[in-house]
């Protein structure tokens, strides 16, 4: 699968209303609108990963707009 294909595997999936649901999920319980920070800087580098991955989740929703 090329990523143009890859892409749009994502997008079909997350605009579902099933996938809009779960993409709020992830949202909420991966901290995208908290800080990630904690004293531990191993606690807070996995938060940032988790962070990071939802970050993709949504780009890949944006980067539709712009084509």
């Amino acid at each position: 699968m090329n990523p143009k294909d890859l892409k749009q595997a994502y997008r079909s999936l997350l605009e579902t209303d099933d996938g809009i649901k779960v993409l709020r999920d992830l949202e909420h319980r991966f901290g995208l609108h908290r800080t990630s920070y904690v004293p531990n800087s191993d606690e807070t580098i996995f938060r940032e990963g988790q962070r990071d991955v939802v970050l993709f989740l949504r780009s890949t929703l944006k980067d539709q707009k712009k084509e």
